[in-house]
């Protein structure tokens, strides 16, 4: 394959432009957000929905097979990529949007509804289970779809800074879904009455705002490049055309191993660890939780901002090195702390390696790819990577955690991260090599 060519950029962009861009990143952020909520919603509460779908008395059980159901979601992300990606390759990134929006609805309102173990027995977790099936295919193709259409709505110049509000959306699912638990705790339930019944609540509203993100999606316009392409090629969005691209392909896989599982550890898995590691209690860890995640929304933006200026591969060698040798003494100290605010600062602190990677995943896989294969070039192999990767992080964290051997999960992270460094200091810098002005 020849080298690519370094994208053409104009340097002036009128404010009506500009402000059509802001528009549609805005909306297409939105709907990003409000995904992950759904999403997000299930770790969050999963502290009080354990016991009606799991029974018996041992917490790290209950929450191991959460974490079980968690990673079983994932094996339907790499079919909800190939879908979605073909959708919004062949047919615009505006419908891909859209539906993708329609399946998570459909899975938080199946949870919201779906019966207890003690009234449907065995039942009870199948449909659990088949509700994040649901939500996982939508996943699967939201992130190839939004990466790509964030990334197409940006001008050249600062593609690494708006792209970089996925994970603002991303990670603001996560908060929006801890700012709900926060007010069901503290505000209008008990307690007892958020593990009765009260976990129902946050998945009811993320169905009531998948329908309402659903609707602005729809008003979104098609990216230019979208349109550009189809006066050049065919539509394709097709797995035959994808395979004329087995290096771009490889480096998506390489470049989200350690990332996604480093991602997954210190969102979705650091809520129960912090909790039944760590020993805060519920309140100490929604606050930390909270106070760490809204450090890491604030470094999105300033990291891809920075990205603009130096270039995307600086970034993903910082967070390879400080992930390789940071990480287990990272988490060993967490382990042994009792004060809140030290786990805060720990978890901060891997945050500032974390962000290097985060903050630009997205916008580096869209310009390894042109335009006709790029959601799905994006989409799949990223879904089919996060499956094996951060999927399953919660779940063998928990699972070395119930034979003893909590530290060995420390020294795994620690390896995969090191395995994605050699990906990115052997890559290009997509910065300088974009595909994003290519239609083939």
């Amino acid at each position: 394959m020849t080298e690519q060519a370094i994208e053409p950029a104009s340097d002036h962009i009128d404010i009506a432009d500009a402000k059509r861009r802001i528009k549609a990143i805005f909306i297409g952020s939105i709907g990003n957000l409000v995904e992950w909520y759904d999403f997000y919603a299930y770790t969050a509460f999963a502290l009080y929905f354990a016991p009606a779908f799991f029974p018996g008395n041992d917490p790290v059980v209950q929450q191991l097979n959460v974490a079980v159901v968690f990673a079983a979601t994932f094996l339907m992300r790499p079919l909800g990529g190939w879908f979605f990606g073909y959708l919004a390759d062949h047919f615009g990134r505006r419908i891909s949007l859209t539906l993708s929006v329609v399946f998570m609805c459909f899975g938080s309102l199946i949870i919201a509804l779906t019966p207890t173990y003690a009234t449907i027995g065995f039942a009870a977790p199948v449909i659990l289970a088949l509700a994040r099936v649901i939500e996982g295919l939508s996943l699967g193709g939201e992130y190839g779809a939004s990466a790509t259409y964030l990334s197409e709505v940006a001008d050249p110049k600062h593609r690494g800074f708006y792209s970089s509000f996925q994970y603002v959306t991303l990670i603001g699912g996560q908060l929006t879904a801890i700012i709900v638990l926060l007010l069901l705790q503290k505000v209008f339930l008990t307690p007892q009455e958020l593990k009765d019944w009260g976990w129902r609540i946050p998945f009811a509203i993320g169905a009531a705002l998948a329908i309402f993100a659903a609707v602005m999606r729809r008003g979104l316009h098609e990216t230019e490049a979208f349109e550009e392409a189809k006066k050049v090629v065919k539509p394709s969005g097709s797995i035959t055309n994808l395979l004329r691209y087995p290096r771009e392909l490889l480096l998506v896989v390489g470049l989200t191993a350690g990332g996604t599982a480093a991602f997954y550890t210190f969102t979705t898995y650091m809520q129960t660890f912090v909790k039944l590691s760590v020993g805060l209690t519920e309140d100490q860890t929604t606050f930390v939780i909270f106070g760490t995640l809204v450090f890491a929304t604030i470094l999105q933006p300033i990291y891809g901002a920075i990205s603009d200026k130096i270039g995307r591969k600086p970034l993903l060698i910082f967070f390879g090195v400080a992930g390789t040798l940071a990480t287990v003494p990272l988490l060993m100290t967490l382990k042994e702390t009792k004060s809140p605010f030290v786990a805060f600062v720990l978890i901060c602190c891997a945050w500032l390696f974390v962000a290097g990677y985060t903050s630009i995943n997205a916008v580096v896989k869209a310009e390894l790819f042109p335009t006709n294969v790029r959601a799905l070039g994006v989409g799949l192999p990223y879904a089919i990577t996060v499956s094996v990767f951060g999927g399953t992080a919660p779940a063998i964290a928990l699972y070395f955690k119930s034979i003893g051997h909590e530290e060995w999960f420390y020294f795994y992270l620690s390896g995969i991260i090191c395995l994605s460094l050699v990906i990115y200091a052997t890559m290009r810098d997509t910065k300088h090599t974009s595909a994003m002005h290519r239609h083939e």
